[in-house]
């Protein structure tokens, strides 16, 4: 799914909640085989950006995502196999209360958090724990805000 409806989507700064994972099989080769779409799972996210090099330079440094370029408005997030979203230029991203939050998952939180400032981001709500686990959230620099929860 790549949609270029700019302004069905103009100031949702998130479309979607999701946690970037894969789960695929693998065929006989070791190669990564596709498993269908679940019904009513989410599919698929994308992300508002106002500048997109920048996000796609903090999104690559931050997490180590990749991207397929769709032209200057457009790029989709990489995984094993096919795409878990995208990057969606316009001219201004509203966040706030009662907007989806997109939450990742991390293996070390405090490495999450180093990474995240390192590469451009901010953090608006240091590490808290509830229970069995751990979270913060920051903002990307086009003003989104996400979270990444541990349960290490």
């Amino acid at each position: 799914m790549r949609t270029r409806h700019r302004n069905s989507w103009r100031g949702t700064a998130l479309a979607l909640v999701a946690v970037f994972t894969c789960a695929c099989a693998t065929t006989e080769a070791g190669e990564p085989e596709p498993v269908s779409p679940v019904h009513h799972a989410i599919n698929y996210i994308e992300i508002t950006v106002t500048d997109m090099q920048l996000a796609k330079r903090f999104y690559s440094s931050a997490f180590g995502w990749e991207f397929n370029d769709y032209g200057p408005e457009y790029a989709g997030i990489r995984k094993q196999v096919g795409e878990a979203g995208g990057l969606r230029l316009d001219t201004q991203v509203s966040a706030g209360v009662g907007t989806p939050l997109v939450i990742l998952y991390s293996r070390d939180l405090a490495l999450t958090v180093s990474n995240v400032l390192a590469a451009g981001g901010r953090v608006l709500r240091e590490p808290f724990e509830f229970p069995g686990s751990s979270r913060f959230h920051f903002q990307d620099p086009s003003g989104n805000e996400l979270a990444a929860w541990s349960d290490k």
